[in-house]
């Protein structure tokens, strides 16, 4: 996907982005329901975000996500890429996936509140991955 949204140009990937953002699939209600618990809560995010992990029998992760902002496009979007990308995948390598890949994302023209709050996005995701590593240890 990072080598995709690098071949396009700035209005290409406003665009992919957009259509990511009408992909989004809120957590299911089988895993939480409204009100959603302030412990899934992203941190420094103005969209509202939340994210729960839910364990496979392969022993990887089910990412999932809440997006409370109607105008939260970057954020649905966001969750989009992060179960696409992560879900699935080994869990050491989910818990290093540094949050800077939102500037790689989004490009650089990203107001730093947006950033900060995608970043966390991010940072709640792989959190959420080294806990598990730990318990495993």
């Amino acid at each position: 996907m990072l080598e995709e949204l690098d071949s396009l140009d700035r209005v290409e990937r406003a665009q992919y982005l957009l259509e990511l953002s009408d992909d989004f699939q809120e957590v299911p209600t089988s895993i939480a329901t409204r009100p959603f618990p302030e412990n899934r809560r992203v941190p420094k995010c103005e969209s509202e975000a939340f994210v729960w992990a839910q364990e496979q029998d392969d022993g990887s992760l089910k990412f999932h996500y809440a997006v409370e902002n109607p105008l939260g496009i970057s954020a649905r979007a966001m969750g989009v890429i992060l179960d696409e990308t992560l879900s699935g995948q080994p869990i050491d390598q989910v818990a290093n996936v540094a949050p800077d890949i939102v500037h790689r994302i989004f490009g650089r023209q990203l107001s730093m509140g947006k950033g900060e709050g995608l970043a966390a996005m991010v940072e709640f995701t792989t959190f959420e991955a080294r806990q598990r590593l730990t318990r495993r240890n």
